[in-house]
């Protein structure tokens, strides 16, 4: 799609159909829409009446108004309470719009919504997010491309330019720039997500990271087995040998092209590419959809796409230890000692908790680089979808100024994030008779028990771990949202690297 934002009225805009915002506690629409078409706005105001139409969140009503009028049609879409209106309830109401205007099949559209907080420029961004993560559609394995699910995910979207209405002065084509860049490494991650375990195996994770560097701005390092038996990764290897898949340890690094980088920072994502649960095998019902097992390190790779484009001034680490868990004859057993980088000796108690096994030794492997902070990404306790549901992620940290700075640029994202506390005391179910430590400990507090084991890996930098169990994957369409993937943490780990 291409964007531009505009200085005129909404009556001066001339196109295939206006997106039009109302709140719910006023204005009343007939003075908003005193500003369009006359003819528009006499049309609408009667179907309004007509069907009722009352402004609440994502409600949305298309209308007709004929072709004596200076657009086609006019999309309405509700607001909610002013109080109540951030940038994620714009995003929210932007994607509801999208999917109006997909409907209606416009090829160009107009976009007069007013800005969430007075920030024109952070309005604008998250209107391009919202529509284009609305519009996204992921067809690639459908054989009838254009009819798409029924449900209007794979049918055919027609809007090629979008004129954002502004009243400012402001530099907006840096925030359609960035907006278009934060919403095209979320769809990255979201199809990394969304794609089959056999499409997407370690090798392949591998490749999309090196394409990533060869598009420019990043270099690339792929460690292989023997590199990694090299660097004691025997937690990491442990997981590994029970797949036929050879097992890829990814590190990209972006650097400054100049000057000395403000902050250095590693973000490491959790890439079991496929989780049978190993021996300790899951029921087919919890195998269903560990495809999405990959979470963190679709997100990982997400942001490294568009922070290549964006140019902070921070030097960043993304580390991905790619691998599938699978049963074999080689596969690890119950009861077995593995021997982590740091010289660490863990016992497997339960080969399902696998993802931590691979994090610790690219938790060692990020914290020997020297950088300033540490930021894991792991789709890890399935704790931590009972406790937060699907739509939060848990948040635990031993640095309170670390989380907070995760947390910010979360909200600012429309990603959420709630914090657990890192309970040392919990850690003693995790002691083990014949090594260091276990691999699981009891039922209870699964999630701050798994962030216990993982702490044992970092021994100084300022580290947060994010349980993305739950918003990786969605069954509802809402929003921007769409059913499958849903690249939930490229937008928070962008801001976090932005804001540095």
């Amino acid at each position: 799609m291409e964007f531009e934002a505009v200085r005129i009225t909404p009556g001066d805009y001339r196109g295939d159909a206006l997106l039009v915002g109302l709140f719910q506690d006023g204005p009343a629409p007939a003075e908003v829409l005193s500003a369009l078409d006359p003819v528009a706005a006499q049309v609408v105001l009667e179907v309004i009446a007509e069907e009722e139409f009352k402004p609440k969140p994502r409600q949305k009503l298309s209308v007709r108004v004929g072709s004596a009028a200076s657009v086609r049609k006019v999309v309405l879409v509700g607001l909610g309470e002013r109080s109540k209106y951030t940038l994620e309830a714009l995003r929210q109401a932007v994607g509801e719009g999208a999917r109006a205007l997909k409907a209606i099949k416009a090829a160009s559209a107009g976009v007069w919504i007013p800005p969430a907080g007075d920030d024109e420029l952070a309005s604008v961004e998250a209107i391009v997010e919202g529509l284009c993560l609305a519009l996204h559609t992921d067809a690639r394995f459908r054989s009838h491309k254009k009819n798409g699910d029924g449900e209007g995910n794979g049918s055919e979207n027609k809007l090629a330019k979008v004129s954002l209405i502004v009243g400012g002065e402001a530099d907006f084509e840096a925030a359609i720039r960035k907006g278009n860049i934060l919403a095209e490494g979320t769809i990255f991650a979201r199809e990394l997500v969304s794609a089959p375990a056999n499409y997407v195996t370690p090798t392949y994770l591998a490749e999309q990271a090196q394409a990533i560097a060869d598009a420019g701005g990043l270099t690339s390092e792929i460690l292989e087995k023997e590199d990694c038996e090299r660097l004691g990764m025997g937690a990491y290897l442990g997981v590994a040998q029970g797949s036929d898949m050879p097992p890829k340890f990814i590190h990209l690094t972006y650097k400054p092209a100049e000057g000395t980088p403000r902050k250095r920072l590693a973000i490491i994502g959790k890439g079991l590419t496929f989780d049978s649960g190993g021996l300790s095998i899951k029921p087919a019902k919890g195998m269903e959809l560990m495809k999405i097992d990959m979470g963190g390190a679709a997100a990982a790779l997400g942001a490294a796409r568009a922070l290549a484009q964006l140019k902070p001034n921070v030097e960043v680490h993304f580390i991905v230890a790619a691998t599938e868990n699978m049963v074999s004859g080689h596969a690890i057993h119950p009861g077995d000692i593995l021997t982590a980088s740091n010289g660490k000796t863990i016992e497997v108690d339960n080969t399902d908790a696998e993802g931590r096994l691979t994090l610790a030794d690219a938790l060692v492997f990020a914290e020997k680089l020297g950088v300033d902070a540490i930021v894991d990404l792991a789709t890890l306790t399935g704790a931590c979808v009972v406790a937060l549901g699907n739509d939060i992620a848990g948040l635990l940290s031993p640095n309170d100024e670390l989380a907070s700075q995760v947390r910010a640029a979360g909200e600012a994202s429309g990603e959420k994030f709630w914090p657990l506390p890192m309970e040392d005391t919990y850690f003693e179910n995790m002691k083990s008779v014949v090594a260091d430590m276990r691999n699981t400990g009891s039922r209870d507090g699964g999630t701050i028990t798994a962030a216990l084991f993982l702490k044992q890996f970092v021994e100084k930098t300022p580290w947060v771990h994010l349980d993305i169990a739950g918003p990786v994957w969605t069954e509802k369409q809402r929003g921007y949202l769409n059913r499958g993937g849903t690249g939930f943490g490229v937008r928070t780990l962008v801001r976090f690297v932005l804001a540095q």
